[in-house]
């Protein structure tokens, strides 16, 4: 139902939101699994949004706009591909205009729910909560970058 860029950019914020520092585009790239060239386009249409900022510099990167706490789900997916209700019959009806009728109510009312749902959970809730599978997985010494593992594979003739 959403767009690999909605997915992208959620994964994006949500590492940068468990970071609390500046990351770059390939840190990120890395750990959200998304490619380093579309993943700088997504930050920049987060950017435009308000969502996340970019430093330049030695320590530079992306960081959040505002505290995690602040910034829901929706926010995000607002910034870079809005969802739109259904206020009016898309098919231009005069006897529909504002009365949808019973296929466009019930599809706009799971867009309804879904804004309910994104509007409710901030990135600090997606973080805070108990389950043991986090939204991103770690990136350390127990984890082989896809290049690497690559290289390995040729070297042992696979």
């Amino acid at each position: 139902m959403f767009s690999q860029t909605v997915e992208y950019a959620l994964r994006a914020v949500v590492y940068l939101a468990d970071q609390g520092r500046a990351c770059t585009t390939p840190q990120i790239a890395e750990v959200a699994k998304v490619p380093g060239p579309y993943l700088a386009k997504v930050l920049q249409s987060l950017s435009r949004g308000g969502i996340v900022r970019s430093q330049r510099g030695l320590h530079g990167g992306f960081t959040l706009a505002t505290d995690p706490s602040r910034i829901t789900i929706w926010d995000v997916v607002q910034c870079v591909e809005p969802i739109r209700r259904i206020l009016t019959c898309p098919l231009d009806l005069a006897s529909h205009r504002t009365n949808l009728c019973p296929l466009h109510k019930k599809i706009d009312s799971a867009l309804e729910a879904i804004e309910n749902a994104f509007r409710a959970t901030t990135l600090a809730d997606l973080l805070a909560d108990p389950s043991p599978s986090k939204p991103l997985c770690p990136v350390g010494p127990q984890t082989v970058p896809l290049s690497t593992a690559r290289v390995r594979r040729k070297s042992l003739g696979s």
